[in-house]
């Protein structure tokens, strides 16, 4: 929510139960308003944020089950990223390692 009197973005005061305006302290009840949204997954989801501390592979990989198999070894569970390697303009290259073989390659 923005702040009527100056525009700037009103931050949360969970203690008082209000919202305040950082900027000229402008305050508004919270009253009914949501301020934050659930969001819920289904059960058959097939991608997983992967640890990259244990497995090797660059932050912000995901674990992709029965989407992409390996051409190596045919499994079906690999770790896929996407890395900018050429012109700004152009899209980026999706990377892929087996979770089974360590198999790398990608996808322009």
């Amino acid at each position: 929510m923005f702040c009527p009197r100056c525009g700037s973005i009103m931050t949360i005061d969970r203690a008082k139960g209000v919202l305040r305006c950082p900027r000229c302290g402008y305050t508004v009840e919270k009253g009914s308003m949501v301020l934050s949204k659930m969001i819920s997954h289904s059960v058959k989801e097939r991608t997983v944020v992967v640890d990259s501390s244990r497995s090797g592979v660059p932050p912000g990989a995901v674990l992709l089950r029965g989407e992409v198999r390996c051409p190596k070894c045919g499994h079906d569970e690999v770790y896929a990223w996407q890395m900018q390697t050429r012109a700004a303009d152009e899209p980026p290259t999706t990377f892929y390692r087996c979770a089974k073989c360590g198999h790398t390659w990608r996808e322009y």
